[in-house]
């Protein structure tokens, strides 16, 4: 029985793997006496097609050249066509939230004399995700003036995805131009049932359906069906060429430094950060307080080898940085890109640039198709003598984990490999959550994220199984797969998720797609990505505790772990000391930065090179303060108590001003903070000593780091903002500014790797 028809047989409950085509599908428990034939299905229903097209697929299988093709979907278009009774689409209820329009959208009037191509998504999927080129090749060639319309039905898995501001943001991660509906009681999905993710319906300019493709992998026959079906529909003269109100939620965001950062790494050393800005295409490596050293690739998507600012990659996620060489997943090229600081180079080690449905490779790495790999991570072979010489790769668009061999050697339970070889470690391919003493096995579901414990008693891989809701580990020795927190014992349901803290089995996560290894500690920090929290594992009692984060989707910066908040963060790691936990606040477009052991919340400036570039020669020095610009004499200076610091030392002033009320920044005026030192000029080599301020409603980060050599014990800093605010009632724009002056007594005990201030005034109107 096929999927299609075995949903309408049973009710709801768990899910498992489509067998064609790579979609995620529901096929459910059966209740006694409930049982019902599949020939009762509602004629409305995708079963109503299922005849039909299936003799057409049939005899597609025979055609032997593009002309028959045709020819036969004509035919079938025909006697679709005639029917007595159309199978219809309901219309869809008016009180849906729609993205990239102007406003609701109704099918059987705004759509009417269309072709629609509706496209049924939830945004964890990773077939959903592969499906997009195809989407966006197709209205690429056809628009709605050609008789075009694709809608997207978002159907969610996760009860995160429900949420309209959530699917906002991945509209805006994956580049989504059409029309997306939250259709998040999954109304349609129940009307026309659907079983899986993604399945895509063709609709008639009646709104009749005539077609429908379930799965990724058939870009052939959704052209050859949407282009038969506008041609025999125009020939009918039912085709209408008017425009539908298009406008597109991504023309509305202001620029950000960041824009959907995946994944962050740091180097041994503690000094550098790589960050994967996934959303600008690009990768980003910084010192620790957040200036920029290098920027490789974006801000558009691409495709291309060479020097950094020629190079060119496409949404990347998985980074690890080893010396100078850094490793990139290049998930949407379905690639993995070296990066060599020293000669400032971008190749290509793995992939040829489309995805691959190879579950085996072997092959040399830049000859061996891969898919959608989404994190990197560095790891040694059993057999090698050097260390490092293997970089595991979380294999997410065909669940499996593979192996790139830097250096010859052994993997476990494998023979010998040569340099460059790259293939599969672990999984079956197919999408479970399912564990087993022999790697090739065991099922992983869409695995997101990887840490390495080299160490004893560990020696493993940990793997956040993102689809599965699980944390699972991956032996070293022999590549057992075993599981250790979060899901359930049956491996066919990817459905136990939630969130409770517990051990093992009895916590549950939501679609985490990031871990990392404490080797201080020894424990597991996950992101539980659409929990919105940052969690705590303990490998040894398999217990599970949330670290940080509320709980709710929001953005709370310099508070408490207990009162932070994040969006959907993707990705982590933790500086080799054990003092900093950096997070990719995915959907905050930002990184936050831990403080493992004040339990202080902050976030990490992206600075500009150029705004960093203070020469060490005073005399510029002094020509670059005398450029900054003069407070008005009525501003207040406010005094700051005492601060003990370290040399070397970070500080992070939070700037948080409040405008009188009615009143808004002139955005022609450059409204901005800058820092001062008078007779201790010393303190500002090396530093940002200005930057701008955008919004008041939110916080302003100001970074300082002390120098190592400090000439004085004492010093000043004077931290200082200039705005220029306009009141809404009139057109009377005003200066205003305030002065904060933070004394420093500088000793040789260390105070710790970084120190807040928070700088607060309200401005009142004279």
């Amino acid at each position: 029985m096929s999927a299609l028809c075995t949903l309408c047989c049973v009710s709801a409950a768990v899910f498992r793997r489509g067998a064609a085509g790579g979609a995620e599908c529901a096929a459910v428990k059966r209740q006694a006496g409930k049982q019902r034939p599949c020939e009762a299905m509602a004629a409305g229903g995708l079963a109503g097609l299922l005849p039909a097209q299936t003799q057409l697929e049939y005899a597609l299988l025979d055609a032997d050249t593009a002309q028959e093709k045709e020819n036969l979907v004509y035919q079938y278009l025909k006697k679709m066509d005639s029917r007595e009774r159309d199978l219809t689409v309901p219309e869809l209820g008016g009180d849906l939230q729609w993205l990239n329009t102007e406003g609701p959208i109704s099918l059987h009037k705004d759509l009417c004399g269309k072709v629609v191509v509706l496209d049924f998504f939830t945004y964890c999927c990773i077939n959903c995700l592969h499906l997009l080129p195809d989407l966006h090749a197709l209205e690429h060639q056809y628009s709605d003036k050609d008789g075009l319309v694709i809608v997207g039905v978002h159907s969610a898995k996760f009860p995160n995805e429900k949420v309209l501001d959530n699917i906002k943001s991945a509209v805006l991660r994956y580049n989504i131009v059409h029309p997306v509906v939250n259709d998040a009681d999954a109304t349609l999905w129940h009307e026309l049932e659907v079983s899986c993710w993604p399945t895509l319906v063709i609709l008639g300019p009646r709104g009749n359906m005539l077609f429908s493709l379930v799965g990724e992998g058939h870009r052939e026959k959704l052209f050859l069906f949407t282009s038969i079906t506008l041609k025999f529909y125009k020939e009918k003269g039912q085709i209408k060429d008017n425009n539908i109100g298009i406008k597109l939620y991504r023309d509305s965001l202001p620029p950000s430094p960041l824009l959907f950062p995946g994944k962050v790494t740091v180097d041994d050393s503690g000094e550098r950060l790589v960050i994967a800005d996934t959303g600008h295409h690009r990768i980003l490596v910084t010192r620790k307080n957040g200036q920029i050293l290098h920027t490789i690739g974006g801000p558009n998507s691409g495709r291309r080898d060479g020097a950094f600012s020629e190079a060119a990659f496409n949404s990347p996620q998985g980074i690890a940085i080893k010396n100078n060489v850094i490793y990139v997943a290049d998930t949407e090229n379905h690639l993995i890109r070296k990066i060599d600081l020293e000669s400032q180079m971008v190749t290509t080690v793995a992939g040829i640039g489309v995805q691959g449905v190879d579950k085996e490779g072997g092959a040399k790495g830049e000859e061996q198709p891969i898919s959608s790999p989404w994190d990197v991570v560095f790891g040694s072979s059993i057999s090698g003598t050097q260390e490092d010489d293997v970089l595991w790769i979380a294999m997410a668009g065909i669940h499996q984990i593979w192996a790139l061999m830097l250096e010859g050697g052994k993997l476990p339970k494998g023979s010998d490999l040569k340099k460059g070889v790259c293939l599969r470690f672990a999984g079956s391919g197919n999408e479970e959550n399912r564990n087993n003493a022999y790697p090739h096995k065991a099922g992983f579901a869409q695995p997101s994220g990887l840490s390495l414990a080299p160490e004893e008693p560990w020696s493993c891989l940990f793997v956040a199984d993102s689809e599965s809701s699980t944390v699972r580990t991956i032996s070293l020795k022999d590549g057992a797969v075993k599981h250790l927190v979060g899901g359930e014992r049956d491996p066919l349901n990817l459905f136990a998720f939630g969130d409770v803290d517990g051990a093992g089995i009895n916590a549950k996560l939501q679609h985490p797609l990031g871990v990392t290894w404490d080797k201080k500690r020894k424990l597991l920090y996950v992101a539980d990505s659409y929990n919105h929290k940052i969690k705590v594992v303990d490998p040894k009692m398999k217990n599970c505790a949330t670290l940080a984060g509320t709980g709710e989707a929001g953005n709370v910066v310099g508070s408490s772990f207990t009162q932070s908040a994040f969006n959907e963060p993707g990705g982590l790691c933790v500086e080799g000391n054990g003092r900093l936990l950096y997070v990719a606040d995915t959907n905050n477009h930002q990184i936050k930065v831990l403080d493992l052991e004040t339990k202080i919340l902050s976030m990490l400036p992206i600075l500009k090179p150029e705004a960093c570039d203070v020469p060490d020669n005073l005399p510029v020095q002094k020509d670059k303060v005398m450029n900054l610009p003069r407070l008005p004499k009525s501003a207040p200076n406010i005094q700051l108590p005492s601060l003990t610091v370290a040399p070397g030392q970070t500080i992070q002033f939070l700037l948080k001003l409040a405008l009188p009320l009615d009143s808004k920044l002139n955005e022609e005026a450059p409204s901005a903070w800058f820092i001062t030192a008078e007779d201790n000029t010393w303190l500002l080599q090396g530093q940002c000593l200005t930057g701008e301020i955008k919004d008041v409603s939110c916080q302003t980060v100001i970074p300082f780091q002390l120098p190592v050599s400090c000439v004085s014990a004492e010093a000043t800093l004077a931290i200082k903002a200039c705005l220029y605010y306009c009141s809404k009632g009139s057109s009377a724009c005003m200066m205003a500014g305030v002065s904060f002056s933070q004394p420093l007594q500088v000793t040789g005990t260390d105070q710790g790797s970084s120190a807040q201030v928070e700088l607060m005034h309200t401005f009142v109107t004279n």
